[in-house]
Parts: C-alpha cells; structure tokens; sequence
C-alpha cells in the first residue's frame, strides 16, 4: 500500500510520466496504469481525505479486502477446514482433485486453480500461528536424539558401529550438551540424563523428552505414563517430567535446533576423523562442545557459555549428595517353581505369588520385586549366569521339610538302627549321580523301619547287603515274606578242579 501512495504522490504532486515513475518506484509500468486506472474509476480526489487509511484506500481501489476471505455471498469458497484435513489424512489426496471438486460443485462462478490454492494459503497461514516462548531462567532442559550417527570402527574386525548423539539445551540460555551412545535404549539414555545434570552443576525444574519409549511408557496428551525407570530418576533428582506432545515439534523448539548446531558443528565437524572407542569419540565431543557453547552469538552479546554462567547456573538447584544408580523396571509371572528369571538367573518370591504378575526392579548390585506396590523380595545380583538365589521361608513346609534331609542326616538316623542299614544307605546314595535322586528309596526305608520296627529292618539289610539285592523294593520283600527272620547260608565254595595231565600244580614252579 505504501507504493500506491508513492505513486499517486508522484503522478499528481509531481507530475511525473509513468515510465520514470516505475523506473523510482520499481514497479512494472503495467502495474502503474493499473492503479491509476483503479484509482479514476474509485471516484476518489488526490489528495486524499484526512483519515483516509490503506485499507480503506485499498477496498476503495480494488473493491475486496486481499486481507481476508471474499463474501461467500458473492462467490462461494470451500471449506477450507475440510480442505486442509484431505490433504493432511490422505496422502494421495492432492489440491487440484479438491479444486476440480470444488468446480464441479460450483460451475457458475468459480475461482481459477492459483485463486483458490492463494486462498487456501491464507487461510493456513492464519491457522498455523506460533506463540513465542519465553524461558525462565533454570527452569526448562530440553533433551532428543540427534538423526545424524557418527560411526565407531573396531580395530579388530573392522566392523561399524554407528553412535547416536544425545543432545540438551536449557531453554533459558541455549546452554548445550552433547555425548554420543552405542544405542537409544534406556540405560543410554538414563545415563545421558545423568551426566548432563552433572556437566551443568545443577538440576532444572523440568524435563522436555519426546513420546520414544524410553521416556513414555503410553503416549497421551493430558496424562503420558513414563516409563518407571524414567520417572526414579527423575525422584532421584526432584525433577518433573513433561514430554512433548505427539507430533508437537515445536513444544521443544529449543532442542529441535539444538540438534541441527550439534550436527553441523560436532558431527559434521568430526565427519573425517575415524574413532575406535566410544570414549575416544565422547573426548572429541566435548571439546568441540566447549567451542560451540563460546561461539559468540550473532545478535546479542555474549556466548551460551557467558549467559549460562549469569542466568541460569545461579538458580539451579543442587545435585543429591548420591549419584543414580541406574535400576531397569520390567514385568514378569511368577513361575511355578516360585521364582522369576532375571536375566539368565532365577530368584525366589513367597511360594503363595506363584504364577501371579509382579514388577522387578534391577540395578548393578540388587534384585527387587514388588507385588501390588509391596516389595516381597530384595537378593544380591547374581552375575553367574543360571545360578537360582532362593530364600529358604520362601518355600513351603513340605519343601522345607523336603530339603532338611541331606544325605548325611539320612546316614546318621540308619546307624541309630544298625550298621548294615547304614551302609545300605550308603550304597543307595552314592549308586547315583545326585544324592537327591536317592532321597526316595531312603524315606521308603525309614517308612519300613516304622512299619517293621528297626531290628527288623537291619535284618532285613543284611540279608540285602549279603544277596546284593540293594534296593528298597528288596527290603520290602524281604519284610514282606519274613525272610528277615530265616538264617543266611553261607555261599557255596567254587569246586576244585579236578586231575588233569595238563595241571602242572604249583611245585611246579617251585
């Protein structure tokens, strides 16, 4: 509107020709006949009327406001609403098939393709408004994985792992920090948080993640579940948690461009260097990190570094006296046999929570797990692979009572009868690999010992021990049929071979 003004000004005022007025102005000739001729058929006088403002001027000149939509009354638009949701929720929708749509359903007057796709970008411009964020000091940390991955080689086999790059930013100051990982899996990203906290000095009052499933166990906008690792830690540290909405990139506007500098001063910056360790990377990124947080700004004074220093390290709050140690929330069902595998071991919980859900918590040291919220168990990690960690008053009485006789005791009870039910016993326990598998066929015993009375049983033992019939079901017959009580023969003597011409006899070595 300003350069209609100018031309007026300079074609009434001055007198100018069209030409040297374009030629001022650096308007098309075309386009300055164009308003004078608008400007004749207005009816309006030069100079203007005192208050004559540019939209007033304008709708005079060109009879609609360019501002806003055009009365449907005179020519009907679509619905731009129902427009804009085709074009987000079906890909294969495009604007010229609604537009000829539109046409169709309109044939009088309707506007031309580039009118209609004008008015369409109006309207969305309107629509897509953004609301400028203002931090507060200390306040806000930003956090998301960068896209870009930097790879780590193995000396040995040559093979690449590529690194993933954890980007935060305070919302404040743009203060930056930066470490790469083997993966974005929990622990990673746990760890990332910590040692971010660490390199600050200090705790913000909250967290801006996005939906990843090491932050949010469920996605909702009102009330996301986090992930229970994620939250402990975030106890630990007296932090609150926020994740951005879904599909909501500018609620962490901040990071999103923290990562595009992180990429295009760290990982661009590192694109020719070659890194065998994860540590040696880690090392070439935080010098260039202390770079980036002293790059001078360009429209303000200062560095990350400086503002950082003035506003927002004096206003958080200190770390814990104890760092985090880092715990692994998982579900699991109690196994029949009262223990739950964690890893490639097994640990036990009270017999009654058998094949029932509980929670296990896991950290470097320990092994905890809940019922309902209630902790019914805590164990030392064990390391060892396949190694069952049980709690004795875990078992039930049978299973306890079960276990109370090891094989010594079962010797010990048979030399209280005799010493040939002792070493009956004996034999039994030791004719297989695990003496356990002989706990059976000695509780048999000691039931024949009840039944029969002890001296009948030892009796019963000899003759087993003299016809190595060593069994429980030998026992049992020989008890059965009171061959217990018959005296034992002695064994037959091998016959002596008799007078042969080939017996040398032993003189004959004499």
């Amino acid at each position: 509107m300003r350069k209609i003004h100018d031309v007026l000004r300079l074609h009434f005022d001055l007198k100018l020709p069209q030409r040297q007025i374009a030629r001022s102005i650096r308007l098309s000739q075309s386009t300055i006949s164009e308003y004078l001729a608008h400007f004749q058929q207005s009816g309006l006088s030069w100079p203007l009327p005192e208050g004559f403002d540019d939209q007033r001027l304008e709708e005079k000149l060109f009879g609609i406001d360019q501002e806003s939509e055009p009365s449907p009354a005179r020519r009907p638009l679509p619905d731009f609403a129902q427009i804009h949701h085709e074009l987000v929720t079906n890909r294969d929708t495009c604007l010229q098939l609604l537009w000829e749509e539109y046409q169709a359903a309109h044939p009088d007057h309707p506007y031309s393709y580039t009118s209609l796709w004008r008015h369409y970008e109006q309207w969305r411009s309107r629509q897509d408004l953004v609301m400028r964020q203002q931090h507060r000091a200390g306040e806000k940390l930003f956090v998301d994985w960068a896209g870009a991955k930097i790879p780590i080689h193995d000396r040995d086999t040559g093979e690449v792992t590529l690194a993933s790059l954890f980007v935060a930013v305070l919302g404040a100051s743009n203060y930056t920090y930066a470490e790469a990982a083997v993966s974005q899996e929990l622990e990673p990203w746990i760890g990332a948080h910590v040692r971010t906290f660490e390199f600050l000095g200090g705790v913000p009052e909250l967290v801006i993640p996005d939906n990843a499933r090491t932050a949010v166990s469920k996605a909702c906008r009102y009330e996301p579940d986090l992930n229970p690792t994620y939250q402990e830690m975030a106890m630990h540290y007296g932090v609150g948690v926020v994740p951005a909405r879904v599909r909501k990139p500018r609620d962490k506007a901040k990071v999103e461009v923290g990562v595009q500098i992180a990429q295009r001063w760290i990982v661009a910056a590192l694109r020719h260097r070659k890194f065998f360790s994860l540590s040696e990377l880690n090392r070439a990124i935080r010098e260039l990190l202390e770079k980036l947080n002293r790059r001078p700004f360009k429209k303000r004074d200062g560095c990350r570094r400086s503002l950082f220093e003035q506003i927002d390290q004096p206003v958080l709050r200190p770390l814990p006296t104890e760092r985090y140690d880092l715990s692994v929330w998982s579900k699991a069902i109690v196994n029949i046999d009262y223990h739950v595998q964690v890893d490639d071991s097994f640990y036990s919980v009270p017999y009654t929570l058998a094949q029932k859900p509980v929670e296990v918590r896991t950290t470097p040291k320990t092994v905890e797990i809940f019922h309902r919220g209630t902790r019914v168990a805590s164990h030392v990690r064990a390391h060892k692979p396949y190694t069952a960690v049980t709690e004795n008053e875990h078992r039930p009485k049978a299973h306890q009572a079960h276990l109370a006789w090891p094989p010594s005791r079962l010797i010990d009870w048979a030399q209280k009868t005799g010493q040939f039910s002792a070493q009956l016993f004996q034999q039994i326990l030791e004719r297989y690999p695990h003496p356990e598998m002989g706990y059976r066929s000695c509780l048999g015993l000691l039931r024949l010992g009840e039944k029969y009375g002890p001296k009948r049983l030892e009796s019963a033992c000899e003759r087993a021990l003299t016809t190595g019939a060593t069994t429980y079901k030998s026992v049992k017959s020989i008890l059965a049929h009171a061959l217990d009580s018959q005296p034992l023969s002695s064994p037959p003597e091998p016959p002596r071979p008799g007078g042969h011409d080939n017996i040398r006899g032993a003189g004959y070595y004499e």
